[in-house]
């Protein structure tokens, strides 16, 4: 598994099941595992693909679109 990206829970969530519909099977873990899952959305969090899947992944959500212009 290969680090896709870091940032808050909330979006790492939604960037898992994004992922998800494109196939490719993402985790995420807490930043600090140590830390009380007390419901923070803001709480750092990492996602994670497999390398296989990783440069597919960064086409899909982070290479520019042309059809956006």
């Amino acid at each position: 598994m290969k680090l896709f990206y870091t940032g808050s829970v909330i979006n790492a969530e939604m960037l898992v099941m994004m992922l998800e519909k494109h196939g490719i099977v993402a985790t995420q873990d807490f930043v600090d595992a140590s830390a009380p899952d007390d419901g923070d959305l803001n709480r750092p969090a990492r996602v994670f693909v497999p390398e296989t899947d990783y440069d597919r992944a960064c086409q899909l959500f982070y290479a520019e679109r042309e059809d956006e212009l």
